[in-house]
């Protein structure tokens, strides 16, 4: 009979931590929720903020039914169209340096797919074959047909692909650190519904707000900058672009068996030292063995070579092709 009280004692002693322990989880859940329905409204009360803060460029051209952004610059007899890397935001002001180069001796275009820049979304299927379909499409809208073809990135694949479909219109091929279909590790599966997640919650912006400014140091002006920004902002994991990343595996893997034409003006600038692709220059020279005029040059820079190297690329672009004449 004398155990019962001191079991009590012990029971209401354990109880106590519990309950301690109950109403700091709760507190903890109640903190997240409020945090995370800040950072929603504040992302939605900036993204209206910013539309109206956008400033347009280029031109609207149909494609589909719905408008891609193009940006046409300098008056060159020879044309550059340039394609950009997966992910890049806003292209044609990515390009703004490499363009400002190109421009005085070159007719420049810098074409803004669906899901980039200024250009609509759109729920067609992001395959190589729709995007360098609607690439083309948009060029015969502006009578673009003769052009060498120039592109970052992923536009290796795409591009590889394209002037197999049209080789009477392209002149030359120029990668700007371009992909090879057969590198290694692009066949791993992306994590597309928690980017879907951090794009919609607002936290993508917060994490890009308070991540390093991948600006910095570079040439361009500060409302150039601020442009970028804004819509990389609007269009980062956009519905359209999580969808190209949906196809990126497959669309390697089609172009697994594809080279570029051995007639085909052919200039590779790859990055000096990409420690996270195995043997990324040889896998350019592969591309360039067999061609009758192809060339690579290395780089010291980022991926991103147009941001730094755009002089040395411009000049090198100049020299290929009078070569080449």
């Amino acid at each position: 009979m004398n155990m019962k009280p001191k079991e009590e004692v012990m029971k209401n002693r354990m109880r106590k931590p519990l309950r301690i322990l109950l109403k700091t989880l709760g507190a903890i859940a109640i903190a997240i929720v409020l945090f995370l329905a800040i950072v929603f409204i504040v992302n939605v009360f900036a993204t209206k903020s910013e539309q109206g803060k956008i400033e347009p460029y280029g031109q609207h051209v149909s494609v589909d039914g719905k408008n891609m952004n193009v940006l046409i610059q300098g008056e060159g007899e020879e044309t550059i169209v340039l394609l950009p890397g997966f992910g890049t935001a806003t292209p044609a002001l990515d390009f703004k340096l490499l363009i400002d180069q190109l421009s005085p001796i070159y007719k420049v275009v810098a074409v803004e797919p669906f899901g980039y820049g200024l250009s609509d979304g759109t729920e067609k299927e992001r395959t190589t074959e729709n995007i360098v379909g609607e690439v083309h499409e948009a060029l015969q809208q502006l009578n673009i047909n003769r052009y060498m073809l120039m592109g970052h990135s992923i536009a290796g694949i795409y591009g590889i692909d394209y002037v197999s479909k049209y080789p009477n219109e392209v002149t030359a091929f120029v990668g700007i650190d371009s992909s090879v279909p057969t590198q290694p590790g692009m066949d791993v599966k992306l994590p597309i519904k928690k980017l879907e997640f951090l794009k919609k919650s607002g936290l993508l912006r917060m994490m890009m707000k308070l991540g390093a400014d991948p600006y910095a140091s570079l040439a361009f002006d500060d409302k150039t900058v601020e442009q970028m920004k804004m819509i990389s902002y609007k269009n980062m994991n956009n519905d359209t672009a999580l969808n190209e990343m949906g196809h990126i595996s497959s669309n390697f893997k089609g172009a697994h068996d594809l080279t570029f034409p051995k007639d085909l003006l052919l200039l590779l600038f790859v990055q000096a030292n990409n420690e996270g692709v195995a043997g990324w220059i040889p896998l350019h020279e592969g591309q360039i063995k067999d061609s009758v005029h192809g060339k690579v040059i290395t780089l010291d820079g980022s991926h991103y070579l147009h941001h730094t190297k755009f002089k040395e690329i411009a000049e090198n672009v100049r020299l290929f092709m009078s070569e080449a004449k």
